[in-house]
């Protein structure tokens, strides 16, 4: 690089630069840091003054979206009606656990078998701490959290396709260490061969040498990765003489490593939304969707489904099917928020400009699969003593094997066997749920010698193909949010859409609960207005 070059240097250049050197998440935060972050933002719901008395909104959806926008619209005084498909408020913030039931298009119905107290969230399943909207609300309504392990070091990593090291069971920890130690030793060589002599001053090669020697633990004058504690001993260190002090593990190769390609599964840093430790609400996720519930569940009109959406000067009118008499109904409002996933709404009669009706039908939802497996006994914590965290794998159909953050040391436990997306969700939601189960056990048999052994009830979804919901999350890519998000956004007439899919944060709840927020402001300055 010449020195005019050097002297135009921009954050533009040092954020491209953050990108390729350390992933996405040192990419975000840097933009954090700099006023500049994509992350949630919203920490409280907007502060809105005047009344909403004598106004009537309908919302169309009980899930996150649609009851953050008749709690908090119920503060100003709107008469707020839910209408809502299914039996029970949440959405796609669902736990199944004994009696749960969920019957998918075409599929057989399933009735979750685990032992009371034992769940699986099928739906959203962690929350970030930067979610802060969604903890306004556990906070705000006194719902209990614990720590979710998002991510152990001592899991297990098990490839099939990484060469050398092909179906091993290799810890994440001893991965880290030796892919970090043998790259610092490569990086330490470069500098003390002057290599790098035209980019570093003397002073600044000193420093980074005492870098690397810390990060990479190099040993001696000749700077030698020879592995280190972190990535776990033989054998354990304990009371007593021999074997007392423990026996170090050998360093794996750093050809081995590289041939190995398990660089793929290894991050220095995650990104921005995956950090090390999360949080679930204690008892599953929908204890959240529970406590909103609770609040304002009378305002909620269960197992009605929406047939059309008709608008005129003076209001909203929404016909409906009650689904279990199979009656037809109609009820009007003022206005009209609608959290129905786009993937739904696209399928309702409405009288939505072209235009806007394009722009629903313009977002691709992501086919999702999950499957929580009930073992009799924690063999995870019992013989290779993980606690929580993913077990990462390349095996065809599973993406992750999730092990429980909760009832640590009890005899039984519910992991998740698998979690799909695109492709492999679609194929194997062509299974039934006993061919689901089977699968999964056959997969991660190969990594557990207890697991099928252990085995006791399975429940699985299929996002795609679970009526009101049609996908796990919307997908939005660079064309359609510059097109069809604003249009959506800015909603048509007197109905306005909220949900995950009305936010950056899609797949999240923070998404859901942010846009209402968003919305009911819009709702808000129009009714006023």
């Amino acid at each position: 690089m010449d020195s005019a070059n050097k002297t135009s240097f921009t954050r533009r250049d040092f954020l491209y630069r953050a990108a390729a050197v350390g992933g996405t998440g040192l990419l975000l935060n840097t933009m954090n840091a700099w006023g500049m972050g994509i992350a949630s933002t919203a920490a409280a719901p907007p502060q809105l003054s005047g009344s909403g008395k004598g106004k009537r909104v309908l919302i169309l959806g009980a899930g996150l979206a649609g009851m953050t926008a008749a709690f908090e619209l119920g503060k100003l005084g709107y008469d707020c009606q839910i209408i809502e498909a299914r039996a029970f408020a949440g959405g796609r913030c669902q736990t199944a656990r004994q009696g749960f039931t969920l019957q998918e298009l075409g599929g057989e119905a399933q009735t979750c078998q685990f032992d009371r107290g034992e769940y699986i969230n099928h739906g959203p399943w962690r929350i970030p701490y930067h979610h802060q909207s969604t903890l306004h609300y556990t906070r705000l309504f006194e719902v209990p959290l614990e720590v979710m392990v998002n991510d152990n070091d001592h899991s297990i990593v098990y490839l099939e396709d990484a060469g050398p090291l092909s179906r091993q069971r290799l810890r994440p920890a001893a991965l880290k260490a030796d892919l970090r130690g043998h790259t610092a030793e490569l990086l330490a060589k470069s500098v003390k061969n002057h290599q790098l002599d035209a980019e570093l001053s003397a002073d600044d090669q000193h420093l980074l040498l005492d870098y690397l020697a810390h990060e990479g633990q190099l040993a001696g004058a000749d700077l030698r990765y020879k592995g280190r504690s972190g990535r776990g001993f033989s054998v354990n260190p304990g009371a007593g003489q021999l074997p007392g002090a423990g026996t170090p593990s050998d360093p794996l190769g750093f050809k081995q490593l590289l041939a190995s390609k398990v660089g793929k599964v290894y991050s220095a840093v995650q990104d921005f939304p995956m950090q090390n430790t999360m949080f679930q609400p204690v008892g599953g996720m929908d204890q959240l969707a529970k406590a909103f519930e609770k609040r304002i569940g009378k305002k909620v009109r269960y197992q009605t489904e929406v047939t059309s959406i008709r608008q005129d000067a003076a209001g909203v009118s929404v016909t409906f099917k009650d689904t279990r008499s199979g009656k037809a109904g109609k009820l009007a409002a003022d206005y009209c928020l609608c959290t129905i996933p786009l993937s739904v709404l696209r399928n309702i009669d409405t009288d939505f400009s072209d235009k806007f009706k394009q722009a629903v039908k313009a977002v691709a939802y992501a086919p999702v699969g999950k499957i929580g497996l009930q073992m009799k006994r924690r063999f995870w914590e019992e013989e290779d003593h993980i606690y929580g965290g993913h077990v990462l794998t390349d095996l065809q159909g599973i993406n992750t094997i999730s092990l429980p953050s909760t009832g640590w040391q009890k005899k039984k436990g519910v992991l998740l066997g698998y979690y799909n997306y695109q492709t492999a969700a679609i194929e194997m939601s062509a299974l039934t749920p006993a061919e689901r189960a089977e699968f999964a056990l056959a997969a991660g048999q190969q990594i557990f010698p207890a697991y099928r052994a252990s085995f006791e009830a399975a429940f699985s979804v299929a996002w795609h193909r679970v009526q009101y919901s049609l996908g796990g999350w919307a997908e939005w890519n660079e064309k359609n949010r510059a097109s069809a998000y604003p249009l959506l956004l800015e909603g048509e007439g007197r109905v306005l859409l909220a949900g995950e899919h009305m936010s950056h944060l899609t797949g999240w709840q923070a998404g859901a609960i942010e846009s209402a927020w968003q919305q009911i402001a819009q709702l808000h300055e129009r009714a006023g207005a």
